[in-house]
């Protein structure tokens, strides 16, 4: 009887673990095929060897792109090196980027770890840069100044809060204020490791202003990507391994209501398309995870490799 019922307590735990592989690979997308969609005139960005993983184009046409990300498990071509905040301008007609320097005698830059990046613009045309940054595989939030002339980066403040564990991307509603996406629940890397392949769908999005920081959302399988809509009205949330995007009413007093749930032309009207306008399997680009537009220009960046320039 007991053999029986050890057989049957290991035959139930082989099929679950089996039906959480096929959940987890089909979430992971790991067996899908990618057409290739090719633009007209598409060139590798010179000076980016080692990540592209987020970046913000301001209307003037200056691009911040966030670089050397370090990540566990993620393949870094520069490990020993520190990360950096790359600008470029897009109203050339070859742009190549420019390390921005970074002073402020409170900044460690040997542990710069940057991944999700955002930008304010005040009313005096003052523009703010906020970087997700992992120093230790930690995180935090750097609050810089843009200085143009100079073409460097003051280092102003450093963010910590128990709410802010696992960043992942960012998106600026003012200097010190902005909402936030945590990719997972669990610190620990074994923990999150598990997390992520039961599929528990419990990351989150958090709003952080100096005098308030409160959860706005959850209940994401791996919340990801943030931004917000031109006129401010709408937060867009990516569930990555959902495969989702999430439209949020954003409210005066900075809560979030849930509007749709999207799969994305045509992002609030009845009937949201999806228009590619590139895709390639990884001969070019490998692991791409954020794409901008600019008077007819695209920049696409990757975790921890190129960037491409295209004409669309």
């Amino acid at each position: 009887m007991a053999k029986l019922m050890l057989l049957t307590l290991l035959g139930l735990g082989l099929a679950l673990f089996r039906d959480h592989r096929a959940s987890y690979q089909a979430r992971l997308n790991a067996f899908g095929e990618v057409k290739p969609v090719e633009l007209p005139n598409c060139n590798l960005v010179k000076g980016i060897e080692s990540g592209s993983e987020d970046l913000e184009i301001l209307p003037s046409g200056l691009a911040f792109i966030s670089s050397g990300l370090k990540y566990p498990e993620i393949k870094s071509f520069e490990p020993d090196k520190p990360g950096k905040i790359l600008l470029m301008d897009l109203n050339e007609e070859d742009p190549t980027v420019l390390e921005l320097k970074i002073t402020g005698s409170k900044f460690d830059h040997s542990s710069f770890n940057p991944h999700g990046i955002s930008t304010f613009t005040d009313e005096d045309n003052t523009v703010y840069l906020l970087v997700v940054n992992h120093p230790d595989f930690k995180s935090t939030v750097e609050l810089f100044k843009f200085q143009e002339e100079e073409k460097s980066l003051l280092h102003l403040k450093t963010i910590r809060h128990e709410l802010l564990p696992n960043l992942n991307d960012i998106v600026a509603v003012g200097p010190e204020h902005f909402y936030a996406t945590n990719d997972h629940y669990f610190v620990d890397h074994y923990l999150r490791s598990w997390e992520l392949y039961l599929g528990l769908a419990w990351s989150y999005v958090v709003y952080y202003s100096p005098t308030e920081v409160q959860v706005m959302a959850d209940g994401f399988d791996f919340a990801n990507g943030i931004n917000i809509s031109p006129d401010g009205k709408y937060v867009y949330i990516g569930e990555l391994l959902a495969h989702k995007i999430h439209v949020y009413e954003k409210h005066a007093n900075w809560t979030l209501t849930p509007l749709k749930v999207i799969r994305i032309q045509n992002i609030l009207t009845e009937e949201p398309k999806v228009t590619r306008v590139y895709a390639e399997n990884g001969t070019v680009l490998q692991g791409s995870t954020v794409a901008s537009v600019y008077k007819g220009k695209l920049l696409i960046g990757t975790v921890f490799q190129k960037a491409l320039y295209c004409e669309l």
